[in-house]
């Protein structure tokens, strides 16, 4: 496909547009106008038909990618953490000890998305939470006094005196 941005501004350097004018046109940066100018200016349209990767590239091959799936199903307790969830930082520990390749935390979140993974918050429940006490004053207690408080509300009375 090649880079049809830079193909377009091809067009406005023949016009004589500015890399301002250009890249309001585009919607990209100056920065990137004055690189693409250069490129055709050494290369010419074949030097911007090829359109170069965005970002580094992955660290971690496909099957590599694979293992890591593996190792967060396990959980972050079979490896050794106290917590039963992943934190950013114990998922790059486990890439580091894993496959020997350096993330910083920050950037985890990135991988774990394009795993399909998403941020998990803990449930705070008590240990010594009772479902079964809880479920009868869901369906008994707390509808008995929804009932009282109906019978309550609709007894008004005024403080007010007719004079």
């Amino acid at each position: 496909m090649g880079n049809p941005r830079g193909m377009k501004a091809v067009a406005f350097f023949r016009e004589g547009l500015n890399n301002s004018e250009i890249g309001q046109q585009l919607q990209v940066a100056n920065q990137t106008v004055s690189r693409w100018r250069k490129e055709y200016q050494e290369g010419g349209k074949k030097a911007l038909s090829k359109a170069g990767r965005a970002g580094r590239m992955p660290q971690l091959d496909a099957d590599q990618y694979g293992k890591l799936v593996e190792c967060l199903l396990a959980g972050p307790e079979k490896l050794g953490y106290e917590t039963p969830l992943w934190t950013c930082q114990c998922v790059a520990d486990l890439i580091e000890q894993e496959f020997g390749v350096r993330y910083h935390p920050g950037h985890v979140w990135k991988i774990l998305r394009g795993l399909n993974w998403s941020p998990q918050r803990p449930v705070g429940r008590a240990l010594e939470r009772n479902e079964a006490a809880i479920r009868e004053w869901k369906q008994h207690t707390w509808p008995a006094i929804k009932k009282k408080l109906k019978k309550k509300a609709a007894r008004s009375s005024s403080s007010t005196k007719a004079g």
